[in-house]
């Protein structure tokens, strides 16, 4: 006979789980923290003792809207290192896609058939490969939650990542601009009466390479005129602020152009910020015309997608001006760890394999060797001069 309590998984926020072998039979169950699983423990060991246990209780199995509901609560949370904006995300897809679904059946109910033809109808429907394939980590996860608690034998949603792959070629992922599109966009942007107030914020994405959440958070705070340097603390997603894709600071440097554009900018906020009320500088560096955060869509749509309209240029995502600000500076030769530190990603290894097909100083140099082109002349007056274009345009 015996009774003990562990964890299956250690570490914090883990469950403890009561492990019961007696006459050859043997259970568990899952309890809570360890102050509880002991509680239950001794409760179990007396009753053991008095031939009052029962291996074989009556569980009735819930269904698969219920217990996500249970698996929001308890298990993604900030307590277990889960980001608000992943929590957002979870509760969207379960509430517009996979409930509707999979709410009424019963967790034993769901089989490998069910899930891939869901997966595979909403690859028909026309979302993305990546939406379709977070909606297939969501099912898991509950899944195997459900597989922890001894409610099913396996997870059926294991191994389904194969008809979620996009057979093209790696090079397709990313699609930057050439030297000469940049320059193009940029000047449209900043000769157009209504995309010019967009233009900041056009330059920093492309002599920073921050996605577009970190730069739509960005504070003044995180701007250092002096050491030419942006600190990213932050980004924001769905409209949740909270800390960069990695989980880390880091510091970004600021080339020339950009850092006389700001200071341009913050002088232009302090006036929209005594006209929103707030008594001088609005807290972030970009606002909508309320003062408040820009929406990343509404800006796509409404901005960006219109400037490259403008500029006749083929339509890009937003995050193709961080692999453009990548590759002109791997293209020209830059330390590629420097680029790959700038870009926040976390060894110089992702960077390459990503960039690979575009490789052929001091930091500060190769930030302001973006600046080469001419496009746009600093000068001692607080205004940038567009020049003619003077490149020719790569075929």
């Amino acid at each position: 006979m015996g009774v003990v309590i562990r964890q299956k998984m250690k570490g914090k926020g883990q469950p403890w789980w009561v492990f019961i072998s007696h006459d050859g039979k043997r259970t568990s169950r899952k309890v809570g923290d360890k102050k509880a699983a002991e509680a239950v423990a001794s409760e179990i060991s007396a009753q053991l003792q008095l031939g009052q246990f029962d291996f074989k209780p009556h569980r009735t199995v819930p269904t698969f809207g219920v217990y996500a509901k249970s698996w929001l609560e308890t298990t993604v949370t900030e307590a277990n290192d889960y980001k608000p904006s992943t929590i957002k995300d979870y509760e969207i897809l379960l509430e517009k896609h996979i409930n509707p679904e999979f709410e009424d059946l019963t967790i034993t109910e769901i089989n490998r058939g069910k899930i891939k033809t869901f997966l595979l109808g909403k690859l028909n429907e026309g979302y993305s490969r990546s939406t379709v394939s977070h909606m297939k980590d969501v099912i898991s996860g509950i899944l195997t939650t459900a597989m922890d608690d001894e409610l099913i034998q396996a997870n059926p949603a294991l191994g389904l990542k194969g008809i979620l792959k996009k057979k093209s070629k790696p090079e397709d992922a990313i699609d930057p601009l050439t030297e000469y599109e940049l320059n193009l966009l940029l000047k449209t942007v900043y000769e157009s009466p209504k995309l010019k107030d967009h233009f900041c914020l056009f330059l920093l994405l492309a002599r920073t390479g921050m996605r577009i959440g970190e730069a739509l958070a960005l504070q003044w705070g995180d701007v250092d005129f002096n050491g030419r340097f942006i600190q990213v603390r932050r980004s924001v997603v769905r409209g949740v602020v909270s800390t960069p894709k990695s989980g880390k600071s880091r510091r970004v440097d600021m080339s020339l152009q950009l850092t006389e554009a700001l200071k341009i900018h913050e002088s232009e906020s302090k006036k929209k910020g005594m006209a929103f009320g707030f008594g001088g500088l609005p807290e972030f560096v970009f606002t909508n015309e309320t003062g408040n955060i820009i929406d990343k869509d509404n800006w796509r749509r409404r901005v960006f997608n219109k400037a490259l309209k403008d500029s006749k240029l083929r339509t890009i995502r937003i995050h193709d001006l961080r692999h453009t600000y990548a590759t002109l500076r791997i293209a020209k030769g830059d330390n590629i760890a420097d680029v790959s530190g700038q870009l926040g990603h976390h060894s110089v290894k992702l960077t390459l394999d990503v960039y690979t097909h575009w490789i052929p100083g001091e930091k500060k140099g190769e930030v302001d060797g973006l600046d080469s082109s001419n496009f746009f002349v600093v000068s001692n007056a607080p205004q940038l001069h567009p020049e003619a274009l003077n490149h020719k345009k790569r075929g």
